[in-house]
């Protein structure tokens, strides 16, 4: 079984997805410093010096005027400020990714049809090689081509 495992965990498919997540994690912690502290400060200006990760509903009896006050004191918030960064974030990532894939598809080689090598008898109908000057069924002398 650990014969098995070592040929599994080898495999290049195994070591691209292994790198490929690797190297998501890394974009995702890029995406998230664009939006936590490029995207947000500005829209949050224009909505009137709005802090969206400190926006959330306290849903105890005592009055909190930020989330982390909120948290420290161990009181129970919904936090809807960095869930609106969360979106955000997933947008980026989705538009990035489908830009990616879209550019991807369009740079692949478009295979070309794969050219005939035979071809159909005028007389019996049946397949032959293309260079085949005589019908190996039904004996028919073929036009060449």
């Amino acid at each position: 079984m650990l014969k098995e495992f070592k040929e599994f965990a080898m495999k290049g498919n195994m070591l691209d997805l292994a790198i490929g997540i690797v190297i998501g994690v890394s974009f995702g912690k890029i995406i998230t410093s664009l939006v936590a502290d490029i995207i947000m400060p500005p829209i949050g200006l224009l909505l009137g010096k709005v802090d969206f990760s400190n926006l959330f509903i306290n849903l105890s009896s005592t009055s909190f005027s930020t989330l982390s006050e909120a948290k420290a004191a161990g009181a129970a918030t919904i936090n809807y400020g960095l869930f609106l960064n969360n979106v955000i974030d997933f947008l980026i990532v989705a538009f990035v990714l489908f830009f990616i894939v879209r550019y991807a598809n369009k740079f692949k080689r478009k295979e070309l049809p794969a050219e005939p090598t035979t071809k159909e008898c005028s007389f019996c109908m049946l397949a032959i090689p293309i260079k085949a000057s005589r019908c190996p069924h039904c004996t028919a002398e073929l036009e060449k081509v």
